[in-house]
């Protein structure tokens, strides 16, 4: 702000000026040359310069925050909840027992119930009230007796 980024920026600037327009007269290359362009490219213009630079400082701040604040209430869970469903599919799918189970089991997944812990009664309980679902298959229950 005070000049003195921009001053160096000019400096740099004409020093590549320079070393280009002493290559131009000293060897003649094509308009096309590489090496003028590679000169050309390497001029900085202020604007551009401050603009990256306040990004840069913009972008690491939105870091920051974002990283104190990933495990607040209101920020997203670290996996999508496709991700989570397509886990749960694939635990049911790998669960032993009946088709009533395994979405027993898939239920109580997706609500944080513990199925291994549901007694009998409870089991009974929670078909009775999963069977007035219309996306609950009704299946004839073979559920073993629990130890």
């Amino acid at each position: 702000m005070d000049g003195i980024a921009s001053m160096q920026i000019q400096n740099l600037n004409s020093l590549v000026d320079t070393v280009r327009h002493e290559i131009i007269e000293r060897y003649r290359p094509g308009e096309d040359d590489p090496h003028l362009r590679i000169l050309q490219a390497a001029h900085i213009e202020d604007d551009e310069y401050f603009s990256h630079m306040i990004q840069d400082d913009i972008s690491a701040i939105v870091r920051d925050i974002r990283a104190a604040h990933k495990s607040d209430s209101g920020s997203a869970p670290p996996t999508t909840i496709a991700e989570e469903l397509k886990q749960d599919l694939k635990d049911v799918a790998n669960f032993k027992g009946s088709p009533l189970e395994k979405q027993a089991a898939h239920y109580c997944k997706r609500l944080g119930i513990n199925y291994n812990k549901l007694s009998d009664v409870e089991f009974r309980q929670l078909v009775h009230i999963l069977e007035k679902s219309k996306f609950f298959k009704s299946y004839v229950s073979q559920r073993k007796k629990r130890k």
